[in-house]
């Protein structure tokens, strides 16, 4: 006889993704991820959330979160993550387990935990975690989600890890849906040359390349909301804006949203989508080993990748590879 619990569990799942179909058709984009996390609450409580986009950290390169939503967490938490990626064992090991859900209880903290990371933890009442990282497709970057409770509940079990990750999947196919129906018709450029903010400048999504772009031309810029400086462009719509020296950004009303898009001379796509992950990883100083477990493939194609990326750029050597991305 079949167990009572799992047909439990199974209806909770079931109605979970029902109402998030739902939502994936009804909400505002700039409120669909927030509120799907708050369906997901009621599948597997838990006391905070973080969710967004995230770059990989290994060799010279940290971890970046690039932007973010959370739940019953301070504005603060994404900008102190950041100044600690490098010693986050468990933010690492989601990336390192890039499809997996990985957990972890501050009762059973490795000695090798960075204590930055434990007064972290404390001051956001961070126990127990329990987080899964993918690849973001076009993009560049990756989507993550996480949930938290504190020392008071119990730990995430392996009933949560299940219900979590197919959560989490189903999240990510109405997520990229909801991207594709938002993107222009004559927009075939992979996402990575691109970002869509709301009317105030926060960002709901941006692509590595136009992330750099930006990153390179405010170098304090925290991500999540765009630069003071690029939203104040956002009341004259459509328009163009140049930020550093060189990059053009077109901007335009994308329903309720702007799209923000490189100059068309500055993101045509002479990479094929998996080329240009594997060489915007290579240029941040990833190892061919961490973006074959970052992109899922062997470090074998990683260098044929990267072969073929340099042929198309005409770059000899990664200076000039990170020079060819920012204005390609």
């Amino acid at each position: 006889m079949a167990d009572p619990q799992v047909h439990s569990s199974l209806r909770a799942l079931s109605a979970s993704l029902l109402d998030m179909a739902q939502l994936a058709w009804q909400a505002q984009p700039q409120d669909m991820l927030h509120d799907a996390l708050q369906i997901l609450r009621k599948l597997v409580p838990f006391d905070s959330a973080w969710w967004g986009e995230v770059s990989a950290g290994h060799g010279q390169a940290a971890p970046r979160n690039w932007l973010h939503g959370s739940i019953g967490l301070s504005k603060a938490f994404a900008q102190e993550w950041n100044e600690l990626s490098t010693v986050d064992e468990f933010g690492q090991l989601s990336i390192d387990k890039l499809g997996e859900v990985v957990r972890h209880s501050g009762a059973a903290d490795p000695s090798s935990a960075s204590l930055a990371v434990k007064d972290f933890c404390r001051r956001h009442g961070i126990f127990h975690c329990m987080a899964i990282t993918v690849e973001l497709p076009d993009s560049g970057l990756m989507f993550f989600a996480a949930v938290y409770r504190p020392r008071t509940q119990p730990m995430f079990s392996e009933q949560d890890a299940v219900l979590f990750g197919e959560f989490v999947s189903h999240l990510l196919f109405h997520w990229r849906q909801t991207l594709a129906r938002l993107k222009k018709a004559s927009m075939r450029q992979p996402w990575d040359g691109h970002a869509l903010a709301d009317r105030q400048g926060q960002l709901l999504f941006v692509g590595l390349r136009l992330g750099l772009a930006l990153a390179d031309a405010y170098p304090r810029w925290p991500g999540t909301a765009l630069p003071p400086a690029l939203s104040q462009s956002l009341g004259k719509l459509p328009g163009s804006v140049v930020v550093g020296k060189s990059c053009r950004l077109r901007l335009e009303a994308c329903g309720s949203l702007v799209l923000i898009s490189m100059a068309s001379g500055q993101h045509k796509p002479a990479l094929a989508p998996r080329e240009l992950s594997a060489a915007m990883l290579y240029s941040l100083g990833h190892s061919h080993k961490d973006i074959a477990a970052a992109l899922g493939l062997t470090p074998a194609t990683v260098r044929t990748y990267l072969r073929s990326a340099y042929a198309s750029l005409g770059v000899r050597n990664k200076l000039e590879l990170v020079a060819a991305l920012q204005r390609a």
